[in-house]
């Protein structure tokens, strides 16, 4: 049975990565997010090619709570469109295992 973790990404302008990062946590929708600054991404949108600065959350999080991460990314992110992309992997270490799931109940 494959552990219960997601590692999610969203991208966001730089500016709002650590509010955003510290109302997940705060919410118990995500045990840790790590920022890594100033990323490019380049990317169509509105039939434009457009280049931004961002940054790059990487969220873990109990897979059965994606939906209320989902909610609060959308509720606290300043684009129409935010990236929320869900990742679940094979094997996770079981101590931090547990950590995630206790830090998000």
């Amino acid at each position: 049975m494959p552990p219960n973790l997601q590692i999610v990404f969203v991208t966001c302008p730089a500016e709002a990565a650590e509010d955003l990062a510290r109302t997940l946590v705060e919410a118990r929708v995500a045990a840790c997010v790590n920022l890594l600054p100033r990323i490019v991404s380049v990317y169509r949108w509105q039939d434009a090619v457009q280049r931004e600065e961002e940054a790059l959350l990487l969220i873990k999080a109990p897979a059965e709570g994606f939906e209320a991460l989902r909610q609060a990314v959308l509720a606290h992110h300043p684009y129409e469109l935010p990236e929320v992309v869900a990742v679940n992997p094979d094997a996770v270490h079981q101590p931090y295992l547990d950590w995630v799931l206790a830090s998000c109940r």
